[in-house]
């Protein structure tokens, strides 16, 4: 009788799902989410200084322009600023972009 139930236990063992390790599958997701955080913050990175790079070239071309614009749009610019400070106290809250 014990070889009879020896096979039955090998049977039913192959319908048993695998074993699992819950701290072996955290410890793979979280260093999963580190090399994926790391990654983004790479090219983040990598894209800012794209950005900062493009920004100091065309920086003489674009500084006159701005200058000679802000004469004219610079009261707009205080009311916009002066209208959005008064609906963040008036809203008691601080302004996000999903809102």
């Amino acid at each position: 009788m014990d070889e009879a139930e020896d096979r039955l236990k090998a049977l039913f063992a192959l319908d048993e799902p695998p074993a699992r390790d819950v701290v072996f599958s955290a410890e793979v997701m979280a260093r999963v989410l580190r090399r994926e955080f790391r990654i983004e913050v790479a090219t983040v990175g990598a894209a800012s200084l794209v950005g900062a790079a493009a920004l100091w070239a065309v920086w003489p071309v674009l500084q006159p322009a701005l200058v000679a614009i802000s004469h004219g749009l610079a009261p707009t610019i205080a009311g916009l600023a002066l209208a959005a400070c008064l609906i963040a106290v008036l809203q008691s809250r601080p302004l996000t972009a999903e809102s």
